[in-house]
């Protein structure tokens, strides 16, 4: 009777369990903060980093997955976006540490660590893998309801698991759901249950089905970071985490809005006006088109100095290639072997400007050689702050210039994205800071406290 008792108050505890083991090798070139990262993810086995741009994360990732397979003599399979992987591998050289790209599905040589996108999960068997690492997590959510069920599930299977992004939403429960569901912890039903009540319902268009809005309890709020603090570490900065920010300083963003005046106006209308909803919006964005483009390739066309031009729709793309001399597009039509020699060639130097779609190159890229951006804003923050922070990150030597083009109908979508920036920084200084409090760098024995067994039982 003991016994299933104490095993009842073990399925109420609220922290992740510890699934790793203490590093067997840490590498020279680790800073000090990434050593104390790298210790905690391989302690914890299953874990989430989310560490800003520039941290480190790769060579974080590498150095754990190293220790995997040092431990185990097992391998590990890095999933990356596509643009990344690559990247991953120069890195990996660099820093002395055995890996290999496969595309295949193949695993080469005697590398312990093999490294492919995300896109090309399913060529491969997890079971040939002990651990697995999901690079720039969060775009997983970009991904159709199969692609993110394999990846969870492949991850699901393997002892050892590593979840890596920079812009966790504090907000954004699902993502923190699915998440934790993949590192083994509660699953995202589980999470809704424990921590969070329905404020209303809400009904689709398209499905006759109810979803709901969630609120967290507010006499959960401490559990529920509590609870994060078990299984994810979060840093936007080295002090984050009780060290030194000596060569960890960001140079200026330099934000400038231009305003481009439509040629033509909407039927009916005398002036131009405010889109409202996003019909109006999408209208507004066809209609001009070539005034945008424009003046994004007047703001690059003369510099000499490497560019990224950042679009949403193919007819902008294709105007924008056409309107900068020199200019390559990665579109999304283009195969996996053209797009990864354009991002090769910009990050080399050999091409001034790429133009491209932040759900093709928002993530994982490093283009610290690269210090102007033009961009169309949408409401997309994570675009917004992935694509920005390409160029804006650990490494960059020069001020960061970015041109935010937009027309007169676009003000609500400006704004909406200032709010959402605004949003987004409370809500990481809240994570940063409860996570602090609660951990102060190392894990605590939250949950793990013997119970009183009452006589009676």
């Amino acid at each position: 009777m003991v016994d299933t008792y104490s095993a009842f108050l073990g399925t109420k505890r609220q922290k992740s369990d510890d699934h790793g083991f203490e590093p067997l090798w840490m590498h020279d070139g680790l800073f000090d903060f990434q050593a104390a990262i790298v210790r905690w993810a391989t302690t914890k086995g299953r874990g989430a980093v989310f560490a800003d741009c520039g941290l480190g994360k790769t060579l974080i990732q590498l150095v754990w997955a190293e220790n995997i397979v040092r431990k185990t003599n097992g391998r590990v399979l890095i999933l990356t976006p596509l643009a990344v992987a690559h990247q991953t591998e120069r890195e990996a050289v660099k820093f002395g540490i055995e890996v290999a790209v496969s595309r295949d599905g193949r695993l080469r040589g005697n590398a312990g660590i093999t490294i492919t996108n995300y896109e090309r999960l399913h060529r491969f068997t997890p079971s040939d893998f002990t651990a697995i690492v999901a690079d720039e997590s969060s775009i997983l959510k970009n991904f159709n309801g199969a692609t993110k069920a394999a990846i969870t599930e492949a991850m699901r299977e393997l002892p050892y698991r590593l979840l890596c992004t920079a812009t966790p939403s504090p907000n954004d429960f699902i993502e923190l759901g699915t998440s934790s569901e993949a590192l083994g912890n509660l699953g995202f039903h589980d999470m809704l249950t424990r921590f969070f009540d329905k404020k209303q319902r809400t009904w689709t268009r398209k499905e006759e089905t109810a979803s709901g809005t969630y609120s967290l309890r507010g006499h959960a709020r401490r559990d529920f970071w509590r609870w994060i603090c078990s299984w994810a570490k979060a840093a936007r900065r080295p002090s984050d985490l009780g060290f030194d920010d000596d060569g960890f300083i960001l140079p200026d963003l330099r934000m400038n809005e231009h305003v481009v005046k439509a040629r033509t106006l909407p039927d009916g209308w005398l002036f131009d006006v405010p889109a409202v909803g996003l019909r109006e919006q999408r209208a507004e964005r066809r209609r001009t088109v070539r005034e945008r483009c424009e003046m994004a390739a007047a703001l690059v066309a003369d510099t000499g100095r490497p560019a990224v031009c950042w679009c949403h729709l193919n007819d902008e793309g294709d105007l924008l290639e056409k309107l900068i001399p020199g200019a390559v597009q990665v579109a999304g039509k283009d195969d996996d072997d053209a797009k990864e020699e354009a991002f090769r060639a910009f990050a080399t130097g050999e091409v001034r400007v790429i133009v491209t779609k932040p759900t093709i190159a928002g993530f994982g890229v490093n283009w610290q050689h690269c210090a102007h951006q033009t961009f169309f804003p949408s409401h997309s923050f994570e675009q917004w702050y992935q694509s920005v922070r390409r160029s804006w990150r650990f490494g960059q030597k020069n001020p960061v210039v970015i041109d935010v083009i937009s027309t007169e109908g676009e003000k609500d979508v400006l704004g909406n994205l200032r709010r959402k920036q605004d949003a987004a920084h409370e809500m990481m200084d809240t994570l940063v800071r409860l996570m602090n409090d609660e951990l102060n760098i190392a894990i605590p024995t939250y949950g793990t406290e013997t119970e009183e067994v009452p006589p009676w039982l």
